[in-house]
Parts: structure tokens; C-alpha cells; sequence
């Protein structure tokens, strides 16, 4: 899969393709269902599959101070696009000249000019160009105009309400994580590469994995059942704590892993945390004794949990 960062890369080669456009924050069941209806055409015309998404998330560049966590890092959510026959990603930076340009130009000159569509897939509540202006009706009308088809999705409706990432956040923000899966149509997981941290888990008699989140903030803290993926042919079962650790004196919000019955070194190792079951908010304790006793008790927690026999292998 090609990654192409905004239109400035955008070579002749890149002209004709399928194409649909979203933020694809989460790659959850809805925006499988586009990707899925976007691969039919891209398959009977010859032509590959462009997903266009942007860097920031358009929410991001409009609320700065107070934008809705991510679901997924870019380099998370390429991963995840790759499994949908997926050829090229174009990213574009959604900056005052993206988001100031009139729906027409931005259908004229990426759409037709530099992109050459010739089928384009998007959400039913698809809305782009200044001040929203551009909808589904537009795009077809254009489409008759210029020559490409434009077909839209209907929501993903799950126990009668709509799949949307807005949705999943709010699921994991309340701890419900078996919800959230149901959503996305697997675990809600984080990547990242195993750091070096204060080795201060260890002292505690609980070696911790540390991996850094590399986004402003996440949609969900506190401590977990996990597994994690990237270190051996099977997942490693584990608790992990998602927060700032105020017991320590902890500011930048940092994921920390247990891993049960392991001593490997993974310094520098990429990996995936799958969090699937919520056990408790993060607190801040009067010692660090009360902090160990209380992990003690988040493990044995764990470990119950993953003693189900359906829950032992990920």
C-alpha cells in the first residue's frame, strides 16, 4: 500500500482510481462497510482503491484546545486500511486553505484533475468544503457532469443505533469495553514501541512494559486486562495501567504493561495492546506499599479473568 502525503506528491501515474473519503478514526465496522463497497468497483473497473483522509483530523484544526481523542495513530490506521484492498492513501493536510476551499474546487481540481475518479464511495452524513457546503447531491451532479459515479453508504446500525467512532469513544471512556469490540469488530488496541522507563515496576516486584502513546490524548485510562501481540507466536496475557501515575508523581499520560509469566527483554520492540477488560480508574495511593498491595489485586483480578478457558488465547 502506497502512502501519499498531500497533493504536492500526487505524480500522473496516480490519475484514475476509486476512491472514497473520511477520517477512518478507528476503522470500525461502519468504515468496513465503505471500504468493502469501495473494492467491488475498484475490482471491475482495473483500477486501484484510494482511501483520502487528512492529518490533522478536521475536528483537531477546528477545536485545538479540546479535540476528541483518537482512536488510532496514522500509522495505526494505515495498518489497519491495508486489509481491505486498499492501494493508495492519500493524506492531506487539513489546514485554513484546505478547509476554506470551496466544495466545486475541491472536487474540480483533486477529485478530477489530479485524481482522475472515476467511482467515489462516501458516508451517508458526508459533508466537505467551506462551511460544509458539499454534500452527497453535489458530488453526484458534479459526478453526471464529469464523468464518475458516486454512490453513498447507509449508517451501520448496531443494536438500533449508528456505528460511529464518536460512539466507540464514549463506550471506552465508560469502560465498556465488550461493546466497543462489538463495534469495531475486534478489541480496541494501542501500538507502540516498548521504551525505557524509571524501571520503577520492577522494585515493585511488577517489570513493566512502557510503552509511549505519541498522541495529545486517549480515549480511555485506568487500569485493564490486556494482551499483547508482537513478542512471540502467541499473545501474552497481562494488566496494564493507561494514565499519568499520580502515586509517582507521573504528568504525560504513559501505557504500562505486566506481562504474566515473562522475562524477556522487548526494549524496542514494536507491539499491540488489546484492552479487554476494564478493572478500575487510575487513583493516586499514600504509598507505594498500598500501590503494590493494590496491584497485586489488579493481577489477581487478570488473571481470572483470562482463566477462562475462551479468553486464553487471543
Amino acid at each position: 500500500m502506497e502512502l501519499i502525503r498531500g497533493q504536492h506528491n500526487l505524480r500522473p501515474r496516480h490519475h484514475g482510481c476509486v476512491a472514497t473519503i473520511g477520517n477512518f478514526d478507528g476503522v470500525h465496522l461502519g468504515h468496513q462497510a465503505i471500504l468493502r463497497q469501495s473494492a467491488e468497483p475498484a475490482r471491475a473497473l482495473g483500477l486501484p482503491l484510494t482511501v483520502i483522509t487528512f492529518e490533522p483530523q478536521p475536528q483537531e484544526f477546528f477545536a485545538p484546545e479540546a479535540p476528541p481523542a483518537r482512536l488510532m495513530r496514522l500509522r495505526e490506521k494505515l495498518l489497519a486500511l491495508q486489509q481491505y484492498e486498499v492501494e493508495r492513501v492519500l493524506c492531506l493536510e487539513f489546514d485554513r486553505r484546505l478547509a476554506a476551499a470551496p466544495a466545486h474546487r475541491f472536487i474540480d481540481q483533486l477529485l478530477v484533475n489530479r485524481l482522475g475518479i472515476r467511482y467515489l464511495v462516501v458516508g451517508d452524513d458526508f459533508r466537505f468544503g467551506h462551511r460544509r457546503e458539499g454534500d452527497f447531491e453535489l458530488l453526484c451532479q458534479v459526478g453526471q457532469e464529469r464523468g464518475f459515479q458516486v454512490a453513498n453508504t447507509h449508517s451501520y446500525i448496531y443494536q438500533g443505533q449508528r456505528v460511529s467512532s464518536t460512539r466507540i469513544r464514549e463506550a471506552l471512556a465508560q469502560g465498556e469495553l465488550e461493546l466497543a469490540e462489538c463495534l469495531l469488530g475486534h478489541p480496541y488496541s494501542i501500538c507502540g514501541r516498548v521504551a525505557h522507563g524509571d524501571k520503577r515496576g520492577r522494585t515493585l516486584g511488577f517489570p513493566t512494559a512502557n510503552i509511549h502513546l505519541h498522541r495529545r490524548s486517549t480515549p480511555l485510562a485506568g487500569v485493564y486486562a490486556v494482551r499483547m501481540h508482537g513478542i512471540g507466536p502467541e499473545p501474552i496475557a497481562g494488566v496494564a495501567n493507561l494514565g499519568r501515575r499520580p502515586t509517582v508523581g507521573g504528568l504525560r499520560m504513559q501505557l504500562e504493561v505486566h506481562l504474566f509469566d515473562f522475562q524477556q527483554d522487548i526494549y524496542g520492540r514494536h507491539v499491540q495492546v488489546d484492552f479487554l477488560a476494564f478493572l478500575r480508574p487510575e487513583q493516586r495511593f499514600d504509598s507505594l506499599d498500598a500501590l503494590q498491595r493494590q496491584i497485586q489485586t489488579d493481577s489477581g483480578q487478570a488473571r481470572t479473568f483470562f482463566a477462562d478457558p475462551a479468553r486464553r488465547s487471543g
